[in-house]
């Protein structure tokens, strides 16, 4: 085969790496792993273990917290909803900014956590943070333009008014390839609408939770607005989904535990918003320029080492270009540098879980038992059982795994096609819809693709489409509801209509 593995890591020259930058933090409180609950710092009794993914040591230990914490955080979240919620929007939105401003002087501590957690290179690392405040900073200006609406009245001597009300505690499960991004883009909006968050964070990547919700406190976050409780997801996710004072759940992650969390919420009727898994199509035209559709599937196929939904998953190339694409495309693949995060010339860093990586290597296997031609980028030295080669396969067809299931990792398979009409067919095939690519150089044809793919956002002759003010979520089995822009904030609000009657009688008695 073109890809490797060793049983054990190592990276010999990794080794401690981690370890070494998080001594050099100098904010040691980041490390002391406390979940906060109520405005308290909880240890626990239990611990969970965080490892490097890069070569499996342990960097750290937190709290293990226990469906008795959560439920205590469910009431410190009720009990903190009414004065957060009185509070002007202004006000609210101020102490926002002043946690983005906390996070942007914190950048590089928060980047180092994110890369020994998580593993993405820290270039990424440093790009998420920016990303993830200017959440904080939208929806601190978004949370004073949640206008209502006055209707014009279909009874006589009315006024009828439709206001913006904030729903109540919500409750945010994040993921761990975006562990910063992600609570700042649910959090933002709902602390902006005036509801209470608490954040069940992923446990690979609990120490980036932690250490922002050390700064939300710093910001002036109240005790019991914004709470960030670790451990183990299952047993932490069921007070959330069975208690009916959690009215709102917002989550990212695979379909099959959406489903799962959509289920359990039914029985309490919650709002919940779910961005699901991709299965992203970039859709390559033969009129246009080589190099510039090569560039743009690099970008979206091994940003966060191919561990992001919105990666290409299926890269079809019409005929016309198709050799020339897979050349300049295989050249490209072999020129990415695989290695620690925390080495600067990293370009893929390791898979966060064993079993991502497990899954590229059994799509692999899959395409190539099925005819699929391979290149993969060569190393010189040996690397860890969570490590991935960057890897092109060619030739692929719709029958094998890859091109029927997220792949979630640096794996990008090229599927050639004939006509306009056949690769929209192939393109909407999939149960999923969160996001899609076209590179075309006709204006038409551009138009006629982006307005028939069946995904909830399209990125055009571009890899680089996301951030605050855009709409991000998905059609079909990708999501429910959008994060981000002006839709974010609305699902943590509730309509109110108020009709005022008889107004003229009003004016009589005075």
């Amino acid at each position: 085969m073109a890809f490797q593995t060793t049983a054990r890591h190592k990276f010999p020259d990794s080794v401690g790496l981690a370890k070494r930058h998080l001594e050099e933090l100098r904010r040691r409180d980041f490390l002391q792993g406390a979940a906060l609950i109520d405005g308290r710092w909880i240890t626990g009794d239990q611990r969970d273990v965080v490892v490097d993914p890069a070569t499996g040591e342990q960097i750290a230990e937190v709290a293990r917290c226990s469906a008795a914490d959560m439920a205590l955080a469910i009431a410190a979240a009720e009990r903190s909803f009414a004065a957060w919620r009185d509070l002007l929007p202004e006000r609210r939105g101020a102490i926002l900014r002043s946690w983005a401003s906390l996070m942007v002087a914190h950048s590089e501590e928060l980047a180092v956590l994110v890369t020994c957690e998580q593993g993405k290179p820290l270039a990424e690392a440093r790009s998420e943070i920016s990303y993830g405040a200017g959440f904080l900073q939208w929806f601190a200006a978004e949370g004073e333009r949640a206008y209502g609406e006055t209707i014009p009245s279909h009874k006589p001597a009315s006024l009828l008014q439709v206001k913006m009300q904030p729903i109540g505690v919500t409750a945010a499960i994040t993921p761990w390839n975006f562990p910063v991004a992600m609570i700042t883009r649910k959090a933002g909006a709902a602390l902006a609408a005036g509801c209470p968050v608490i954040v069940k964070s992923a446990p690979e990547t609990p120490l980036s939770a932690l250490a922002l919700a050390r700064l939300a406190e710093e910001a002036g976050i109240p005790r019991g607005v914004f709470q960030v409780v670790v451990g183990n997801p299952i047993e932490l996710s069921a007070p959330l989904l069975h208690d009916p004072r959690v009215r709102a759940l917002s989550f990212t992650g695979s379909t099959e535990v959406g489903r799962l969390l959509l289920e359990g919420a039914a029985q309490t009727v919650k709002r919940v918003s779910l961005e699901l898994g991709g299965h992203a199509p970039f859709i390559v035209f033969d009129d246009v320029d080589v190099e510039k559709a090569v560039k743009g599937a690099m970008a979206a196929k091994f940003a966060t080492s191919g561990q992001d939904c919105l990666a290409a998953n299926r890269i079809y190339v019409q005929r016309g270009i198709y050799d020339a694409f897979v050349e300049a495309f295989a050249a490209a693949v072999g020129r990415l540098k695989v290695g620690h995060g925390l080495d600067a010339a990293t370009d893929v860093g390791p898979m966060t879980k064993l079993s991502v990586a497990n899954k590229c290597r059994a799509q692999i296997d899959d395409a190539v038992a099925k005819g699929a031609r391979i290149f993969s980028a060569k190393q010189d030295h040996p690397y860890g059982r969570n490590f991935v080669l960057p890897t092109l396969l060619s030739d692929v067809n719709d029958d094998m795994l890859i091109a029927t299931e997220e792949t979630f990792g640096p794996v990008a398979a090229v599927l050639p096609f004939d006509s306009e009409e056949e690769v929209l067919t192939r393109a909407n095939s999939s149960e999923m819809g969160l996001a899609a690519y076209v590179y075309t150089d006709n204006l038409r044809r551009a138009l006629r693709v982006s307005e028939k793919v069946e995904y909830g956002m399209v990125g055009v002759n571009t890899a680089s489409f996301t951030g605050p003010p855009i709409p991000f979520g998905g059609w079909k089995q990708s999501g429910l509801g959008r994060e981000g822009s002006r839709h974010g904030i609305q699902e943590f609000m509730e309509l109110k209509y108020v009709c005022f009657g008889d107004l003229t009688a009003w004016e009589k008695r005075k």
